[in-house]
């Protein structure tokens, strides 16, 4: 990853705002008695090389092709999935605020569109800490923007953001993503719940240790008798590459290697059970299905 954080900055705020803003309520989906809908943050603008760099250019080439993808421009959807079972109200993860891009930071709108105010969510559960994850946290005033809710978050993803050496060794082009997670879970440090790997976070909903996007990144099962879903946050980062070639690094994890391994098991283990996923910055809402094809995979939109 050589990128700069200056050049990264630049760099996205030049790319022009072009197309429609994702629809707010983008997806929906069934789990027995309970619904699990995604709601759009918005979009977000990178270099294509904020992910491309370490591939190899000659095999990158035609996969692009194949999917239509601009190798100089990205601008993944950010779809935030809302688990509803009549008893609680989860939110996975809280988008990115006001001040990481112009084209992102629109959940309070998202949820407006279908009947709900920050304060019916009930708990929010951190897949991890980076700023379209995590920044959207703190309203206008620096104070909790989802009030009422209860705060999830792995332990290891929490230690590592919290550690004051973290913004020393995680590299300039990520510097202002440690002070800033670390900003927003000092406002929530006091009420924070901490869980592990496998652990039955609410009824329903259990964590899987996904690592190396982020050093404590977590999926989260969400399970209705034999109905269920896997709520893969950025462990699986989009519906090109990371399918087609998952044992590639990518840019835009922290420990590539152990990112290409996290997103192996991901995809083996969907498409054998063909278990539903919802997928951050996957298109058409984020939700569907892993599709084995020889060495490779597919997502299909559900």
């Amino acid at each position: 990853m050589t990128l700069s954080r200056r050049t990264f900055l630049q760099g996205a705020a030049a790319l022009p705002v072009l197309g429609a803003m994702p629809r707010l309520a983008t997806a929906n989906m069934a789990l027995g008695s309970a619904t699990l809908t995604t709601v759009s943050d918005g979009s977000l603008m990178l270099p294509g090389s904020f992910i491309f760099d370490p591939m190899p250019k000659d095999e990158l080439a035609p996969i692009l092709a194949q999917y239509g993808q601009d190798s100089e421009r990205l601008t993944p959807e950010c779809n935030l999935a809302l688990y509803r079972d009549g008893t609680n109200t989860v939110l996975f993860d809280v988008g990115s605020g006001p001040d990481f891009m112009p084209t992102a930071g629109t959940i309070v709108d998202s949820l407006d569109a279908i009947g709900l105010a920050p304060e019916d969510i009930t708990h929010v559960l951190f897949t991890h800490a980076h700023p379209d994850h995590i920044w959207g946290l703190l309203d206008d005033f620096d104070e909790p923007l989802f009030y009422e809710a209860s705060y999830m978050m792995g332990r290891a993803e929490w230690d590592y953001w919290w550690n004051p050496e973290t913004v020393n060794t995680i590299g300039d082009a990520r510097a202002a993503f440690a002070v800033g997670a670390k900003r927003r879970m000092e406002a929530i440090e006091d009420a924070v719940m901490l869980f592990d790997d496998g652990d039955e976070v609410l009824p329903g909903i259990a964590a899987l240790s996904t690592p190396g996007h982020t050093p404590g990144h977590m999926a989260f099962e969400v399970r209705q008798g034999t109905e269920a879903a896997l709520i893969v946050g950025d462990a699986i980062g989009n519906h090109h590459v990371a399918f087609a070639k998952p044992g590639w690094e990518s840019g835009s994890d922290q420990d590539g290697i152990t990112a290409a391994a996290t997103r192996q098991m991901l995809l083996d283990r969907l498409s054998q059970e063909q278990m539903a996923l919802v997928g951050f910055h996957l298109p058409d809402g984020g939700m569907g299905r892993a599709e084995k094809e020889g060495s490779a995979y597919r997502f299909v939109s559900a």
